[in-house]
């Protein structure tokens, strides 16, 4: 597997943990609607939060969260329509990014909730 994968897969489970010590109970990773892929869906409270997440290794191009564009918000939004709707749930919905930096034996974890809005 590429290195650039290993990292990926590296930073969602960071992701997933540091979600499930903040009280976030895993429902789905890597779920999968058609051109789309959601990394994390997870639910806190009555909140679903879908999360995305992106990880770097430098922030010399731009931070992690700065590569969410809007033909990726698009993708998300009609994966998570259709696992809001195929699930019958009745829940508020929001989208969140996990930046990591993770470079030189340091980790750095930022939670952007409500990173961005559906349209």
């Amino acid at each position: 597997m590429a290195t650039h994968n290993d990292l990926g897969n590296e930073g969602e489970q960071l992701a997933v943990n540091y979600l499930q010590k903040n009280g976030y109970r895993i429902l789905e990773r890597n779920y999968r609607f058609q051109k789309a892929e959601v990394d994390i869906i997870a639910q806190k409270e009555n909140t679903l939060a879908v999360v995305e997440v992106k990880t770097r290794t430098t922030a010399d191009f731009g931070n992690p969260e700065d590569f969410v564009n809007p033909k990726k918000i698009k993708l998300l939004v009609k994966a998570v329509d259709e696992y809001v709707v195929s699930n019958d749930l009745d829940i508020e919905v929001r989208f969140d990014i996990i930046a990591i930096l993770h470079g030189n034996n340091n980790v750095t974890i930022k939670h952007l909730e409500d990173a961005f809005y559906h349209f």
